[in-house]
């Protein structure tokens, strides 16, 4: 297979756009894609300072490159969720990335700095670990950006995030829920405006843009999200998709065209019954805020401050703007299905999805090399390029990598 823009030889085949790309090419086309989405849905004005939600998985490092790279003011935020054998690798991974290129990491530790973890607020507020774990960096993510004065938070939800939790929102009904399935949550009443750079881009495609990054992440599973519905969510995206690639994209993005008003009214009613959390000031409902109850119920310390400063920031040694298009095409998906070439690269089984900027588990793959990925055809036999990128990105990332989640 050749590239769609230079001819050479491709490393990734995109079922859905029925076009392969070479190595350069392909890290244009996603830094076209973010660019799309960032100017089509209004996410970050040039001079707004952005606090990136990263957990050392593929997708929120792969967020933070990509807007590093395109020159936007861009500092990490990290949660230590207190997962033993787990959050300390995902902590090494975020500093690793923020050390290299010399840009700003805070970092909150759920049992330092609040006097709990997900295991034991979950149960002492009896929730699922995820509920318990959404809810906590849901609330520290706001606050953090409001006390240190950055004007939006972006998440690294990816389009097959984005697709799972629509489908199972709309499988129930959860007209509340479908009202805040957006890429733009604007700024509000205390809250921060949440932004989703990733909409455009798949799962696939940030696993294979961190491994021509060089980017060391998070592989292993977060071993508390077994059993979470949307996996089985992305479960059945991925068997449709793999009979007609598009899908999840047309699924999506047609939602956002036709549908993204649903529940508006429920929206508006709900934000009309805000008022500061008694305790932390943070916007709730009811008199005291849903992370206050949890935390005071897990025996810690809901007060403590998060260690951001507010004013201006480096954001490093970025490019000084966006990165040029040149000839990839970013248009829209084909409606009808695509032809998939000789061998497809078969469904993908990723992690849980949640509102919030959660983990999104790991892929399943065969056994690949765990070498660097080169920059001409990842294959010199007959196997597809997308295969052999794609299940090289998803099993072993880069040297000495292990994933996880956003």
């Amino acid at each position: 297979m050749k590239c769609r823009s230079c001819r050479e030889p491709a490393v990734i085949e995109l079922r859905r756009h029925n076009a392969g790309f070479c190595a350069p090419c392909f890290l244009t086309y996603c830094r076209n894609q973010v660019v799309r989405a960032v100017e089509e849905h209004k996410m970050i004005a040039r001079g707004e300072r952005v606090l990136v939600a990263v957990s050392g998985g593929k997708d929120s490092l792969a967020l933070w490159d990509l807007l590093l790279d395109l020159g936007y003011q861009a500092d990490g935020l990290y949660i230590g969720l207190g997962i033993g054998g787990y959050s300390e690798p995902s902590g090494e991974y975020t500093r690793s990335f923020a050390e290299a290129r010399g840009v700003t990491l805070v970092e909150v530790d759920l049992p330092g700095d609040f006097g709990y973890d997900i295991r034991s607020g979950a149960a002492a507020d009896h929730r699922v670990p995820c509920s318990a774990c959404g809810l906590s960096k849901r609330h520290i993510f706001d606050r953090a950006a409001v006390e240190g004065g950055y004007d939006v938070v972006a998440t690294g939800h990816n389009l097959d995030d984005e697709a799972a939790v629509l489908f199972g929102n709309l499988l129930h009904w959860d007209v509340a829920y479908l009202a805040r399935q957006r890429p733009v949550l604007p700024e509000r009443d205390g809250f921060p405006r949440k932004v989703k750079p990733l909409v455009r881009l798949a799962e696939r495609e940030m696993a294979a843009y961190c491994v021509l990054r060089g980017i060391d992440y998070q592989v292993e599973e977060c071993p508390m999200s077994a059993g979470n519905r949307h996996l089985g969510y992305k479960d059945a995206l991925n068997a449709v998709e793999e009979r007609s690639p598009g899908t999840k994209a047309a699924f999506y993005h047609g939602f956002l065209e036709h549908g993204a008003n649903l529940g508006a009214e429920i929206g508006e009613r709900e934000r009309e019954g805000l008022r500061p959390c008694s305790n932390c000031g943070a916007p709730t409902v009811g008199e005291i805020c849903a992370f206050c109850k949890l935390v005071r119920r897990a025996g810690g310390n809901p007060n403590r401050r998060i260690p951001v400063s507010a004013g201006p920031v480096s954001a490093g040694p970025v490019s000084a703007g966006p990165v040029s298009a040149g000839p990839v095409s970013t248009g829209p998906v084909p409606a009808g299905p695509v032809p998939a070439g000789p061998v497809s690269a078969g469904p993908v089984s990723a992690g849980p999805v949640s509102a919030g900027p959660v983990s999104a588990g790991p892929v399943s793959a065969g056994p690949v090399s765990a070498g660097p990925v080169p920059a001409g055809p990842v294959s010199a036999g007959p196997v597809p390029a997308d295969a052999a990128l794609a299940d090289a990105a998803l099993a072993t990332p880069a040297p000495g990598a292990k994933e996880t989640a956003k």
